[in-house]
């Protein structure tokens, strides 16, 4: 229900400048690191997604295990929210490593799409060495069922965000992160991926060095709104959109030259990983978008725009 609303508010006059009238939260981060357990070192990068009337974070947090330059075990943390801003955090996470290609690294980098009555989550699973697009099913956001590695017999794979409808019979997922490509799936389940990427990085721009899927794609009345997170040379992320057209999800038909949000904030330019914002979240509420998105790996933070 809530992704129809979604859709039905965007496709009236629709169009990329729009990501623009973004604003940053006054009083981010909303959600910071806390304690010695879990969520000790990080909390960032998470998903989103409304149900009865709230607004539910699936946050990657991170605790500070591990030895050497890289240390700290990821999990998938839940939090629930009535205004969109002021979040209850639950007290273990919901999707931990259990799989020997989860451990050490963990389970990373949500995203969520809800179709029919069922919530698909993708998440990268690192053993610390390669990482895994992975995928896990849910009916009520708390009790997971791990699909395992989407392309069990493939390489390093990461980011993948599903579009909420068939096109041509298929359900599509973008997925990446140095270019962008696309999977077609009949059940949600099997994927099968195209070889040839969808969006690539583009010399001179703030997407210079690469491009990763943001939140779920939606669906408009101009194409499907990709939002996605590019870095260039200096190793700066920000996040920018493109339009993908209706009937070839292939076909880009649009693309923003600059970003529409990008590290400006203190606790966004300084942290575990400096001058990155990450968007991987997209719900309305009420008269309102908010996009979360994580803040030099550490933060959770919102931006959010008047419809």
């Amino acid at each position: 229900m809530f992704l129809t609303i979604l859709c039905s508010v965007i496709a009236l006059g629709f169009d990329l400048t729009q990501l623009y009238g973004f604003r940053k939260y006054s009083k981010n981060p909303i959600i910071l690191p806390y304690g010695t357990g879990a969520r000790a070192k990080a909390v960032f990068n998470p998903a989103a997604v409304a149900k009865n009337g709230k607004i539910y974070l699936l946050y990657r947090e991170e605790d500070w295990t591990g030895v050497g330059a890289w240390n700290g075990t990821s999990r998938i943390g839940l939090a629930e929210s009535v205004d969109g801003i002021n979040f209850h955090l639950n007290s273990t996470p919901i999707i931990v490593p259990t799989f020997y290609y989860e451990k050490p690294g963990g389970c990373e980098d949500p995203r969520i799409t809800k179709i029919d009555d069922r919530y698909y989550l993708t998440y990268t699973a690192y053993d610390g060495l390669k990482a895994r697009l992975c995928e896990a099913v849910s009916s009520d956001l708390i009790h997971w069922k791990k699909i395992g590695p989407v392309f069990p017999n493939a390489g390093w794979s990461k980011s993948g965000a599903i579009l909420n409808e068939k096109i041509n019979g298929n359900y599509v997922m973008y997925f990446g992160d140095s270019s962008i490509y696309i999977a077609y799936s009949k059940d949600l389940i099997h994927w099968k991926a195209s070889p040839y990427p969808v969006l690539t990085p583009r010399p001179g721009k703030f997407d210079s060095v690469l491009v990763e899927p943001g939140p779920a794609p939606i669906m408009t009345d101009k194409g499907i709104l990709l939002i996605y997170n590019g870095a260039d040379y200096s190793h700066k992320y920000s996040v920018g959109a493109a339009i993908f057209s209706k009937d070839d999800p292939t076909k880009l038909l649009n693309r923003l030259d600059k970003p529409f949000l990008q590290p400006t904030k203190s606790w966004e330019v300084y942290g575990q990983v400096p001058n990155v914002v990450f968007a991987e979240g997209l719900v309305t509420l009420k008269d309102k978008w908010i996009l979360y998105y994580g803040a030099a790996d550490i933060y959770v933070c919102a931006a959010i725009m008047n419809k």
